[in-house]
């Protein structure tokens, strides 16, 4: 593994990152994403990432969000609702929950997806796939007495 990556795994889990990576990273990402028309996402260069259009629970509005997935070798996506180690669930999640029709823009590509929230053995197994791509999801998830929510994305 690259230096590079290991120093940010190692600050990406201390509490003053917590405390300002969910104002600063999405806020970069969606302005970049815009400006080169969903070719480039910053933080992808650190790790995968997906911009997420879905529907909002209460308003029915289109919400985007840039987030970090896992790309499987089954061609599904894995989204973390991990909220950078927050307390609540992130609100995107509580859109997927009420609306699972979205889209996504992966490498350039707009893919309309269906969500899936994960529970059980298949989320287990998936939480361990999500460890290994980035283990700082356990420190966020030792952070919160939530269970972090895992969603399986696959194409519509």
């Amino acid at each position: 593994m690259k230096a590079g990556v290991r120093l940010v795994q190692r600050a990406s889990s201390t509490r003053i990152f917590v405390k300002i990576a969910p104002y600063v990273f999405p806020a970069v990402d969606r302005a970049v994403h815009r400006i080169t028309r969903g070719r480039v996402l910053p933080s992808a260069r650190l790790l995968p990432g997906t911009v997420l259009t879905s529907r909002g629970a209460r308003t029915g509005r289109p919400r985007t969000v840039p987030l970090a997935c896992l790309h499987r070798a089954t061609g599904e996506w894995i989204l973390v609702g991990s909220n950078f180690g927050r307390p609540g669930h992130p609100a995107w999640s509580a859109n997927l929950l009420r609306h699972p029709e979205a889209e996504i823009s992966w490498r350039g590509e707009t893919i309309p997806v269906r969500a899936r929230l994960l529970d059980g053995a298949e989320r287990a197994e998936a939480w361990c796939a999500v460890l290994e791509f980035w283990p700082p999801y356990a420190t966020y998830q030792s952070r919160v007495e939530r269970e972090i929510r895992l969603f399986s994305l696959t194409r519509r």
